[in-house]
């Protein structure tokens, strides 16, 4: 683990634009520098870095940290890689606190294997690379398909030849152990009986086949996809799961599609990787495969990391209808009503790669605009085998369609498609409401008869969908709270604290500053200089998401928030008073169900505040992933250290002081507490976010039309989140 203070003196001791500057060419623009985005394509300059910040953001992408973050956007490193990078740099050794002695070796055993795997398999992805450039008749295959040479280098796309034993020229221990369990090489075992074999024979997995690397986000080829060029079964072959891959997880394309997500906005979701490689051929490299696998909630999951809107595009014959109900059940969990997921059915005849080939971008375009909603396609999967003539028809759809509503985050959208199945059914909104109230309690029951959701409304227990703890439930725009410390002070029009006698005072500006009564703030807002890093503090390891990527930034509207990316948590002295960042972490403990019905973008926001808030919003992310939804009581006991993590036991404890704090300073009426109150509790800190951005766009100079023209969003967001926020301030006589 690396010291904090290592990490801010590392940080002190660098000049961004040095660090930069050895990457991308710099011009002067005001106080700041710019130049061209080296993380996706540009014409103009889009792309700031601030040596009064010490960071640099990029406008036209929202890639944005400081020299570490950069090291890590950059390169695909970890934090902890780019942390030792920028200290050669800076001719610094990188020290490293006790830890036991047994866990040091256990973590050591466990990169070391996950190095070894990967060097391995990179070895072997540059060996087919080399061989497809010397073999015409994989080129003309490709050519065929319509590819270009800059395509298959994109996606570092080869050749395996047709040799039983064609790796051994490249590693000249064949019967090293790693290129078995890496799944490069089949070992068969020693047969007594067989002269001929009484070594085991050994022989290449993949022969005669393009080959696909499938990398993870970080770009490491963790794995490969092999297609015969001609015909031939299995027509795909996949690398069998290993330490480092886990088909159920990964996503093909994911990591050459990182910018082109951030540009179009969303993921298409494909089935083969072909269709991916067609498609960014095309123009649409936002484009993901699964791996063989059905579409899983794991993949969902990782997806709704990256963006809010993802399209299905399936074959429209029977066994695409069949991998649409999977993947249709699959996202159900995550489909709250900020995101927007729909299915592309295409002719029975093509597939992604050959309609796009067939009728161009544009007309693939349109389809993906006419893809069915989701709202749509659950009923209509519901109803696949329903007469809607008959009584008995109707009955089947809403027996087969409940179960699927139940499965929806609380919200607009669930109640919405609960009225559309009432006029399917031809029956009262009334009863099918009342039918999906009782499934939710028999689950809810069968739930509590296993003693995970135990817990009632005062320790902040599991509450189902339909007990109006939802959005849906909200009795009003502001937050009927209870406590001893009034309401949240809200921000005017004008920029002020909405004429209270309270002022803002926390530190830098930041939202988890204590409040104090009369006088002037104590520092004005100076941006998020001291955010999250991903280095362990006190045994809480904070750099990653879920997925393994480091947490994006916020994005609010069209663009993204300033925010420092790589750099490390300062441990400020807790104000005396509760925060707005008290009673958001209060509120997710004592219903951690609302984590998963807020934005991606909301995690990301929370997620790089200061500690021991940010810190505890990751560790919130990654304990509702290992264990489920969890009550406020068994939250705290966590927190508190009085039940161990089995995952992580070294995080026990970590969070004795925020749940004292929480505990103590603020008591929320377990049936006052919705999620548009919470949302309202974060709508300051967007407003922040939105205003750091803004401050760091008007320093820049003259930058790229697109710059100039997210710097008239901002103003337009900033003057829309302020009205909004004044309009939900409470009243007072």
């Amino acid at each position: 683990m690396i010291p904090p203070s290592f990490i801010q003196d590392l940080l002190a001791r660098t000049d961004i634009a040095d660090v930069v500057g050895k990457f991308v060419t710099l011009k002067k623009a005001g106080i700041n520098y710019k130049g061209l985005c080296p993380f996706h394509g540009e014409k103009s300059p889009s792309f700031v870095v601030s040596p009064s910040r010490q960071t640099y953001h990029c406008f036209g992408c929202g890639v944005h940290g400081n020299a570490i973050g950069f090291l890590m956007e950059f390169g695909g490193t970890g934090f902890v890689d780019a942390v030792k990078d920028l200290a050669q740099m800076q001719g610094m050794p990188v020290p490293d606190d006790n830890i036991r002695p047994e866990e040091r070796e256990r973590q050591k055993q466990i990169k070391e294997k996950q190095v070894s795997l990967t060097d391995v398999m990179a070895k072997a992805a540059h060996h087919w690379k080399q061989q497809l450039k010397s073999t015409p008749r994989a080129v003309n295959y490709l050519k065929g398909r319509g590819l270009t040479g800059e395509i298959a280098a994109r996606f570092a796309l080869g050749y395996a030849p047709d040799n039983w034993r064609g790796l051994a020229s490249v590693f000249p221990k064949y019967d090293d152990p790693l290129l078995v369990e890496s799944g490069l090489v089949i070992a068969h075992e020693p047969d007594p009986a067989d002269p001929a074999n009484s070594e085991g024979k050994r022989y290449d997995r993949f022969r005669d086949r393009i080959m696909f690397p499938i990398r993870n986000p970080q770009g490491d080829v963790i794995g490969f996809g092999g297609r015969v060029l001609d015909k031939g079964e299995p027509k795909y072959l996949n690398s069998p799961e290993t330490p480092v891959f886990i088909k159920g997880r990964e996503l093909y394309g994911l990591y050459e599609g990182r910018a082109a997500l951030r540009n179009k906005g969303y993921a298409i979701v494909t089935e083969g990787y072909m269709d991916v490689v067609a498609l960014a051929q095309w123009g649409f490299g936002n484009a993901v495969a699964t791996l063989g696998t059905a579409c899983t909630a794991d993949h969902a999951q990782k997806l709704f990391r990256f963006t809010d809107q993802v399209v299905f595009s399936f074959d429209g014959d029977a066994a695409g209808r069949r991998a649409a109900g999977r993947a249709l059940e699959a996202t159900l969990p995550y489909a709250t009503d900020t995101r927007r997921i729909s299915f592309l059915f295409l002719p029975t005849e093509h597939d992604p790669d050959s309609y796009i080939r067939e009728f161009g971008a544009e007309a693939f375009e349109q389809c993906i605009k006419q893809a069915v909603p989701l709202s749509r396609q659950v009923l209509e999967h519901a109803g696949a085998d329903c007469d809607m003539d008959s009584a008995e028809g109707r009955a089947r759809l809403l027996v087969q369609a409940i179960p699927l509503l139940a499965q929806f985050p609380e919200g607009a959208l669930q109640g919405l498609i609960a009225d559309e199945l009432a006029q399917m059914a031809r029956t009262a909104p009334e009863e099918v409401r009342r039918r999906l109230a009782e499934h939710l309690q028999k689950a809810q029951q069968k739930a509590a008869g296993r003693d995970r959701y135990s817990g009632g409304a005062g320790s902040g227990g599991q509450r189902s969908a339909g007990d109006g703890g939802g959005a849906s439930g909200a009795s009003g725009a502001s937050g009927n709270w209870d406590g001893d410390f009034g309401d949240i002070p809200a921000f005017d029009p004008d920029g002020d604290t909405g004429g209270s006698d309270w002022t803002y005072s926390g530190e830098g500006g930041d939202p988890s500053g204590g409040f104090e009564s009369g006088g002037q703030s104590s520092r004005p807002y100076q941006g998020r200089g001291q955010q999250q890093g991903g280095y362990q503090q006190g045994g809480f390891q904070g750099g990653t998401r879920r997925d393994g990527k480091p947490w994006k930034p916020w994005k609010g509207g069209s663009g993204s928030r300033w925010q420092s990316r790589g750099s490390p948590v300062e441990q400020r002295p807790l104000p005396q008073a509760a925060t707005p960042l008290d009673r958001i972490a209060w509120v997710l403990v004592s219903h951690s169900e609302f984590w998963e019905q807020l934005p991606s973008a909301t995690h990301d926001l929370l997620c790089d505040q200061p500690a021991p808030y940010g810190e505890f919003f990751r560790w919130l992310d990654r304990i509702l992933l290992d264990q489920g939804l969890l009550n406020a009581e068994d939250l705290l006991k966590l927190m508190r250290g009085d039940a161990a993590d089995p995952e992580h036991p070294e995080e026990t404890g970590h969070f004795q002081t925020l749940a004292r704090r929480v505990t103590q300073f603020v008591e929320v009426p377990d049936n006052k507490d919705t999620v548009e109150e919470l949302m309202n509790l974060i709508r300051p800190i967007e407003l922040v976010a939105l205003r750091d951005e803004l401050d760091l766009l008007t320093q820049s100079g003259e930058l790229s039309e697109a710059a100039e023209a997210r710097k008239m969003e901002l103003v337009r967001l900033t003057l829309a989140m302020k009205l909004e926020i004044s309009r939900r301030r409470p009243i007072s006589g």
